[in-house]
Parts: C-alpha cells; structure tokens; sequence
C-alpha cells in the first residue's frame, strides 16, 4: 500500500498509512521517535551551544532513523545577524555533504543567498524548501535550480494570502513537489485532499506522485 508522506512536521502521530518526517532539534531531542530530521533552525542559533549541537547532528546524521538534515536555513526577518546564520547553515551542509541525505530548508527572505550557496559550496543532496507560499517568480527560479518545494499550511489556507498558491501549485513539476503540515491543526490527509483538488487529480494520484518524489529523495538509488 502507498502511504502518505508527511515532508515535516512537528507533531509525531504513529499513524500506521503515514510517514512522517518528525522535525528534531538536538538540544531536545526525542529517542522514541522512528524517523526524524535534526537541525539547527535560524530562529534558534544559540553560539553557546553550538558547536554541541553540531557534534549532535554530526552523530545523528550516520543513523539510519534520521532522514535528512533540518529544518535549517535562512531567515531575513529575525534579529540573528545574516553572516552568523549563513555561518551556522554553512557548517550543517559541511556535515550533511558527507552523506546522500536531504536538506529541508526553512528560507524567509532569503531565497537568492540559498541558491547562491547551493552553487558555491556544489551541493548534490536534494534540497526542499519547506511550507513554500511565494509566487511564482521565485517558485520557478527554484525549480530551475534544482529545488523541490514542499507545501502545507500556505496552500491549505492559499486564499487568505496575497499569492495565489493554487496557481503556484498547478504549474509545479510533479516530480518536484512534496506535502507537509509543519505545526498546522489540520491532517496530512486535508492537505492531500486540497493538492489533489488544485491539480485536478485524485487523492491516490496525488499519494502516488508524493510517494514517487519521496522514494527518489530520500532513497537515491
């Protein structure tokens, strides 16, 4: 049976037609749940800690149960000074780089520094910019660098906000795209439920492709 892919989320459910990619931070981090990525989110850089949590996610990163690196990122409308947070994301690709696994990106603002630095530092693993709700300018741009994009909250609620999401998520490459609920109230099954009706498409359609662009990211051949 092709399950549901849950590209991240902060709320662990054990649902038995669900895989959940459980967003960990390795000053609190939990050993109970299966499947997990672990990083240093912007908002949360503490230069006190930081070279234990480096050392953390250095150590979960060789662990079959940690899927990817992340949330981790750049965020342009926090205090954090930008050259320490592109420091910070710098060090975590550094450890990431040594494997195959994905990055899961948390980016505000600073969508021309990520790419910039995925051509610098010539990162092969997938990226994916998670909770994606920017137009279409920048959605392509993306796609043409290699990204996927993640959508969740933004698309469920696309009406409220100035983008029209829906649109975005249209045109989107099928073999680009992911779903997630982050830190929403609503089920993975609701945010399927919309992309599938977006597209044009059904719910085991819309499974298929996510199940497919899950498979090809997180288990590279």
């Amino acid at each position: 049976m092709t399950k549901f892919i849950n590209l991240h989320t902060h709320h662990y459910s054990n649902l038995s037609d669900v895989i959940e990619v459980v967003n960990q931070y390795p000053w609190e981090f939990d050993e109970n749940i299966p499947s997990y990525s672990i990083g240093i989110h912007p908002w949360y850089i503490d230069e006190n800690r930081l070279e234990t949590d480096l050392e953390i996610i250095k150590q979960k990163l060789q662990l079959k149960e940690c899927l990817a690196l992340g949330e981790c990122g750049l965020d342009k409308r926090i205090e954090i000074s930008i050259e320490l947070q592109i420091s910070v994301f710098k060090k975590q690709l550094e450890l990431v780089m040594q494997s195959n696994k994905p990055i899961v990106l948390h980016c505000v603002a600073a969508y021309d520094e990520v790419i910039a630095i995925k051509k610098e530092m010539k990162i092969k693993n997938p990226m994916i910019i998670h909770g994606f709700s920017k137009n279409e300018q920048v959605a392509q741009s993306l796609f043409k660098n290699g990204f996927y994009l993640s959508f969740g909250k933004y698309l469920l609620r696309s009406r409220n906000f100035g983008t029209d999401l829906e649109k975005v998520f249209t045109f989107a490459p099928e073999n680009q795209i992911l779903l997630e609920t982050d830190t929403i109230e609503e089920s993975i099954y609701q945010v399927y439920e919309k992309a599938a009706s977006v597209k044009g498409i059904s719910v085991d359609e819309m499974k298929a492709i996510i199940f497919n662009n899950f498979s090809t990211v997180f288990n590279p051949k």
